[in-house]
């Protein structure tokens, strides 16, 4: 179990958790050597106590669930949650940029982000159940240029979850 455990993000985004909530998930991680709890960045200053002395990161998400809102609003979240201490972050796009084809936007969104976490790891949500084939390919070509670390496939609050044809057309 614990070596597949590094490999798991132990995410709990549900809006009401409160800190005996993020108490309990970080003791979990901990206890299971899980790669990262991932919190609404309320909560990453409490995780970043918890997890102190642990081997799972804090992690948080950023212009979640929806990715709608402007490109300097998710630079300033992304800067205070690091600030706050979280060690990897999950960005989703603005799915309407990507609809309009402004990939020029969008491109330049994805690039701030992964400047301004330049030394921790950034993965970058798409929500493939909102998006056709092309515009997977589309945004997985702009995610992998702008130098992000991963592609993630949904935020799991939309519509439905990924399937094995949504991580073929990304791979």
């Amino acid at each position: 179990m614990r070596d597949i455990a590094k490999y798991i993000d132990h995410t709990n985004l549900r809006p009401y958790l409160t800190k005996k909530d993020i108490q309990r998930i970080c003791k979990e991680a901990s206890q299971y050597n899980f790669a990262s709890v991932c919190i609404n960045p309320i909560h990453v200053p409490s995780a970043t106590k918890y997890l102190k002395d642990s081997f799972s990161e804090v992690s948080t998400v950023i212009a979640f669930p929806l990715g709608a809102i402007s490109t300097e609003i998710k630079y300033a979240e992304a800067m205070d949650a690091i600030d706050q201490g979280a060690e990897e972050l999950d960005m989703v796009i603005n799915i309407g940029y990507l609809k309009e084809g402004k990939n020029n936007q969008l491109a330049d969104e994805i690039t701030k982000i992964v400047k301004a976490s330049e030394d921790i790891c950034l993965k970058v949500i798409i929500e493939t159940c909102l998006l056709n084939t092309e515009e997977k390919i589309r945004i997985s070509k702009s995610v992998k240029e702008s130098g992000a670390d991963y592609i993630k496939t949904s935020t799991g609050f939309s519509l439905k979850g990924a399937d094995a044809k949504d991580v073929k057309i990304i791979r």
